[in-house]
């Protein structure tokens, strides 16, 4: 994202340069500064205009808080990165964040990977295909629950807190008091790490589902429910059932 974002300011800059050679050079407007009053002055407000779109344009791709979109809101693959990167910042999420954004390309890929098997093996119409898109669409939904689950409680993570908490300066509160402070902050970690974890399992069983499509060369209908990473993925659905966003 940071990247894309110098891309950009790079973009602008050289956007501005080729304006101002177009503008100033004789050999194209003819525009010169010290010529005539409005040649000096169309020539001056070209370089203003150029200075301002440089401040703006940096403003924008490097200081402006990004706009926070609300995780009810989050609907693409996209908005999940979007709304998780941030949060990469933050010194004692950093890992988990970093990892939490490499399964979600992960995922991308396997589904696209998957997809593709299928349509290479199958008819869209043919009920083998149909079970098979079902139960990979509905691992990615279990995906995207966890995912929604962690920037639901990261809106709520105060770092300044945390950090103050883990240093244990608050030294006007009882022992008591501070160990339950660092209870509640330990939670948060433990939380995004089991499901972390999770995430971590689902992709594991997609790389098994799609080992056992690409070794089998026939599949009947009553089949793939015995298939056992089938009915592993089937147990972490159910599981999940009660599950709430």
């Amino acid at each position: 994202m940071a990247g894309t974002k110098y891309i950009k300011l790079l973009g602008i800059i050289v956007g501005v340069v080729v304006m101002n050679i177009l503008v100033l050079s004789p050999g194209f407007l003819g525009v010169e500064i010290g010529g005539s009053a409005l040649t000096t002055a169309f020539g001056v407000t070209s370089l203003f205009a150029s200075v301002l779109v440089l401040i703006y344009g940096s403003y924008v791709l490097l200081f402006k808080p990004p706009v926070v979109l609300p995780v009810k809101h989050i609907r693409t693959h996209e908005d999940y990165v979007e709304a998780l990167t941030p949060y990469r910042r933050v010194k004692a999420l950093e890992d988990n964040i970093t990892l939490a954004l490499e399964q979600l390309e992960r995922l991308k890929k396997k589904k696209i990977t998957l997809l593709n098997v299928l349509n290479q093996r199958f008819e869209a119409t043919e009920l083998s295909y149909k079970k098979f898109a079902s139960v990979t669409y509905e691992v990615e939904k279990l995906f995207y629950l966890n995912v929604r689950s962690i920037l639901n409680r990261l809106h709520v993570f105060d770092e300044s807190e945390f950090e103050s908490v883990m240093r244990r300066k608050s030294k006007p509160f009882s022992r008591e008091l501070l160990e339950e402070k660092t209870n509640v902050y330990n939670n948060y970690l433990t939380f995004m790490n089991s499901s972390i974890g999770t995430n971590e399992e689902i992709l594991l069983k997609l790389d098994k589902l799609l080992l056992e499509i690409s070794r089998l060369d026939s599949f009947e209908p009553g089949d793939i429910e015995n298939m056992p990473c089938m009915q592993e993925i089937d147990s972490l659905i159910k599981q999940t059932k009660y599950y709430k966003q």
